[in-house]
């Protein structure tokens, strides 16, 4: 695997492939606060749409 890749996502034990949410870096001072507690935590990746 890529290293580039591997440090965007993180494959769990039971080998679920989970990523962190758009928007948290320094972009984030124009967001709402909703916003920012919505990308908050890790997303499931669905690999059969891929």
């Amino acid at each position: 695997m890529k290293k580039s890749i591997s440090n965007r996502i993180k494959i769990t034990k039971t080998g679920k492939v989970l990523r962190r949410p758009m928007g948290q870096c320094h972009f984030r001072a124009k967001k709402r606060s909703v916003q920012i507690k919505r990308r908050k935590g890790l997303r499931n990746i669905d690999l059969q749409t891929i």
